[in-house]
């Protein structure tokens, strides 16, 4: 005699879910009044900000105990209520309601189901165009290199091999070469008949290597000492020795505490701090050593790094920069205040009818990876947003394992935001550089078409990247809608099945 098992009580599951989603209700007006203490909302923001407020307080409770009973009665599961958190709730509710036999509660109006997912489309193609073929499709940021600045042909064949928007990374070159690129960026634009959008990205106070010395042409190796000076080291020393751009930091290290340079290439353990400096030994740097070079990035994991997220450098660059940019890129954001003061930089230079560009937050830390409701809420409340996984620098300073579950999870809060995602840092890096993708990077890249725009960085084969990666993106985009899969038919199989 087989068990076969009760279905589920409808009764009992509309209570449950009734009881959570007043909860739920309690939370969000608490989060949206809070948010409303500290920001006054742009009337175009205010939906998405009151959404992402209701998926905060949906995804505070587990849901996981009761998806199950909802799928065998054939409900959503809440699993994708990311755009419109409330109205799936509420739909879920209302036909419970009418299985259990209550007294029926009213649908949500059926656009509410379209109008988050609609923003965001709209304010992906406001930020980075409306696509080279009009697809549904991610769209590709490029970041130029300097001989965008002088070769004619090089922006016209980004743009035609299928590149939609262009990033200006203003940590390089300089103000005549910006010009030169933005120039040749909307000259190519008319050319092709659409706008070609412009992110220029600010360096920002990002902690980097200085001037490096020492023996083995600086190369380290696993077990090798490397130093930290204070002052810059003389060209007579007897390990590899640099310094730091924020010197005063050495005094935050420890005994113990592990630091990595050059996106984790390098890793090391602080064994002393002396008056000189701090002296490391090398925990991590591949089976041939790695180079310790100047201008690379130092990241410190275990210290939360409290920098002026502006630098001198980037107000000079704003000088050129607010304008002439669609976007700009803010490079090391952790704190609502890091947006307020660079919105009141931009607001100085801004023209009198002139209007502030769309801002694309850089998260590179765990303290902006904590920070990020709020600071897409200030940020929307101010201008257009869109926020960038800066994956090189966030892997680093929380590790990979935890990288692959907090680019999820950006992801998910983002579309609650109805906030634009860019997918940054080696994507297609192989192809790029040497030609030839891996079986990884094209997984990567493949993962990618969940964001709305993916980044690509400088190389020598970026017209082939470019192709590669839009039909990458056109071939997910038959079976992939963020986290909804779409039954496209399958074509693999056709005509195959007999046996």
């Amino acid at each position: 005699m087989s068990f076969c098992p009760l279905p589920p009580d409808p009764t009992r599951l509309s209570i449950e879910l009734s009881l959570l989603r007043d909860k739920i209700t309690r939370e969000a007006e608490a989060i949206t009044t809070a948010w409303a203490e500290t920001a006054e909302l742009r009337p175009a923001f205010r939906p998405s900000a009151e959404n992402l407020a209701n998926y905060l307080a949906l995804r505070h409770a587990d849901l996981s105990a009761i998806q199950p009973d909802l799928a065998a009665l054939g409900l959503s599961t809440l699993g994708r209520a990311e755009p419109h958190a409330r109205a799936s709730l509420d739909a879920v509710v209302a036909t419970l309601s009418r299985l259990s036999g209550k007294v029926s509660e009213e649908y949500p109006d059926p656009k509410a189901f379209a109008e988050g997912p609609a923003r965001l489309a709209a304010r992906r193609d406001t930020l980075f165009g409306t696509g080279a073929s009009g697809a549904p499709r991610s769209r590709i940021l490029l970041t130029l290199p300097t001989e965008a600045a002088t070769d004619p042909d090089l922006i016209p064949g980004m743009i035609r091999a299928g590149a939609d928007a262009m990033r200006i990374n203003c940590a390089h070159d300089g103000q005549e070469v910006w010009q030169a690129m933005i120039d040749r960026i909307r000259a190519a634009g008319e050319e092709v008949g659409r706008y070609v959008p412009v992110l220029m990205d600010l360096a920002g106070p990002k902690l980097r290597t200085g001037p490096v010395a020492g023996p083995n042409k600086q190369r380290v190796f696993v077990g090798d000492r490397l130093d930290i000076r204070r002052d810059a080291p003389g060209p007579k020393v007897k390990h590899v020795t640099t310094t730091l751009s924020h010197p005063e930091l050495i005094d935050r290290l420890t005994p113990g505490m592990q630091v990595f340079i050059d996106d984790g290439k390098i890793g090391a353990e602080v064994v002393e701090i002396t008056k000189k400096g701090a002296k490391l030994r090398v925990i991590r740097a591949g089976p041939e050593g790695v180079k310790v070079k100047p201008e690379k990035g130092f990241n410190l994991p275990a210290v939360e790094i409290d920098i002026p997220a502006l630098t001198e450098e980037d107000r000079v660059a704003l000088d050129f920069v607010v304008g002439r940019a669609d976007m700009i890129g803010y490079s090391f954001v952790q704190t609502p205040e890091d947006i307020r003061l660079l919105i009141e930089e931009v607001d100085k230079r801004l023209a009198p009818d002139g209007a502030r560009p769309a801002l694309v937050l850089k998260i590179e830390t765990g303290l902006a990876v904590r920070n990020l409701p709020r600071l897409i809420v200030q940020a929307g409340a101010l201008t257009e947003t869109a926020v960038m996984i800066a994956r090189g620098d966030l892997a680093v300073e929380i590790g990979l394992e935890r990288m692959s579950e907090i680019q999820e999870e950006v992801l998910w809060l983002c579309e609650a935001a109805h906030t634009p995602v860019v997918w940054a840092t080696q994507v297609l890096e192989g192809l790029m550089k040497q030609g030839l993708a891996t079986r990884a990077e094209t997984t990567d890249a493949a993962m990618a078409q969940r964001a709305d725009c993916v980044m690509l960085n400088k190389g020598p084969y970026v017209l082939e990247t470019i192709r590669f990666l839009s039909r990458i993106l056109g071939r997910m985009d038959r079976h992939m809608s963020k986290k909804s899969a779409r039954l496209a038919p399958l074509r693999s199989w056709r005509g195959s099945l007999s046996l």
